[in-house]
């Protein structure tokens, strides 16, 4: 039996591939990640590239020991002699601060705009949408803690996807407040959840002694619907004056740019180094899971991690996600972009004259060749096969006379090229 990928993972494949799906494209993952390198970057954005895998306690520190992803979804990374403590990164945020610190970022001009793309990793249970190996692409901004750097951030989420072409996106806002505000909140929450600490789930129990705001992340549906049965405040409820006050400068900045959004108050986030603004972008027609990706501020994170007290805040979207949603909204790429010019030899003895005249053209432009002398009628169906948009045919009497015979396969004109003059005919 063949080896095959692991189970959660999914290869990228190229057009004309068989059962050639948007979420498998390999053309597809380019034209998202290409297209938020374009509007990330007219904002402003560098891009940065850190490793597939990190300290594991860099994680720990930044997604929280007692999050399921790291108690129960980190790849741990293992080679000989090694005493384990790598795993592959679960996200993007803790590596780009972890740069940020290690390299002397904080030099660069302020506040600092980054961006990234690439594979994540977690141990989910595997479904449409939600892999082991998943992608990502991600937008971060550390320097401040202007409510402005907040409703662009979002703003440049919404252009991103906008630009690839989708409508049925929203965005869901909230605000976890500031620490003092939680610290009020998780006093609500343990109260009220203390007498039914039995019926809630063993990972909400523990939950309700280390952080009471992360039972109302719980997956769990018995724990959900103690929620509901005890109609918990939300967060929103607890705000204090300045977490109020930042909220409500977002929100205006948002509404005078015409971003449409909805207040969640369940929005939450119960790690200590998050602040204030929370959201979520979600599609109409992918199902009940219908987050597509999501972002908040992280304030104490770089503390948290060794650094100076930094303000932060960023956002993902997983590539899969946004595909899978411009399948359902029935979005196509754009056409590839072909061969320039297609060289053929008419005999044998001129394959490598036409192989040589190819190379000459691809410091300019994309140029291919075939492997074996072809008949002009063979050779101007393959060039068509390729999306060219020249043939050019190299017999006997055009190497003699140092010419190709060019064929424009759109009006079917057809004219005797000087080999030196090529390139240029083929770019005017």
């Amino acid at each position: 039996m063949a080896i095959q990928r692991p189970k959660g993972t999914q290869d990228h494949l190229p057009d004309g591939s068989p059962k050639l799906r948007l979420d498998i494209s390999a053309r597809a993952f380019r034209h998202v990640t290409d297209t938020a390198r374009t509007v990330l970057e007219r904002g402003g954005a560098a891009f940065i590239a850190t490793p597939i895998f990190e300290e594991a306690e860099l994680v720990k520190r930044g997604v929280g020991g007692s999050t399921d992803i790291v108690r129960k979804e980190m790849f741990m990374v293992h080679y000989f002699g090694d005493h384990g403590g790598y795993v592959l990164r679960p996200e993007g945020t803790a590596g780009i601060v972890r740069a940020f610190i290690e390299n002397g970022l904080k030099q660069l001009p302020s506040p600092l705009k980054l961006w990234t793309h690439g594979p994540m990793f977690r141990a989910e249970n595997v479904q449409k949408g939600r892999l082991r190996q998943f992608h990502q692409v991600d937008y971060e901004v550390l320097g401040s803690a202007d409510p402005l750097v907040d409703a662009e951030a979002i703003w440049l989420m919404v252009q991103v996807v906008e630009a690839l072409g989708l409508t049925g996106v929203g965005v869901k806002l909230g605000s976890i407040g500031d620490p003092e505000d939680r610290d009020t909140y998780n006093a609500y929450l343990r109260e009220l959840f203390t007498p039914h600490a039995e019926r809630l789930s063993a990972d909400s129990q523990d939950r309700l002694t280390r952080n009471p705001m992360r039972i109302l992340d719980s997956k769990s549906k018995e724990d959900q619907a103690i929620i509901a049965e005890l109609a918990v405040k939300p967060m929103l409820d607890f705000l204090g004056t300045d977490a109020e006050a930042h909220f409500a400068a977002v929100r205006a900045y948002l509404d005078a740019w015409g971003v449409a959004y909805e207040v969640d108050p369940s929005i939450v986030r119960g790690l200590d180094y998050y602040r204030r603004t929370a959201w979520e972008l979600h599609h109409a027609h992918i199902g009940a899971k219908s987050a597509l990706g999501g972002g908040g501020r992280y304030d104490g994170l770089a503390a948290q991690l060794g650094g100076q007290e930094t303000p932060g805040i960023g956002w993902a979207f997983g590539v899969e996600r946004i595909l899978l949603a411009m399948e359902q909204e029935g979005l196509t790429l754009p056409a590839p972009d072909g061969p320039v010019v297609y060289l053929a030899a008419l005999d044998a003895g001129q394959v490598p004259s036409a192989a040589q005249a190819a190379l000459s053209l691809r410091s300019v432009m994309r140029a291919e060749f075939g492997l074996k002398a072809q008949k002009p009628g063979n050779a101007f169906r393959e060039a068509e096969r390729r999306g060219a948009r020249y043939a050019g045919l190299i017999g006997s009497d055009e190497a003699a006379a140092g010419t190709v015979a060019v064929k424009n396969l759109a009006t079917g004109e057809q004219v005797s090229v000087k080999v030196e003059a090529l390139a240029d005919a083929l770019t005017h």
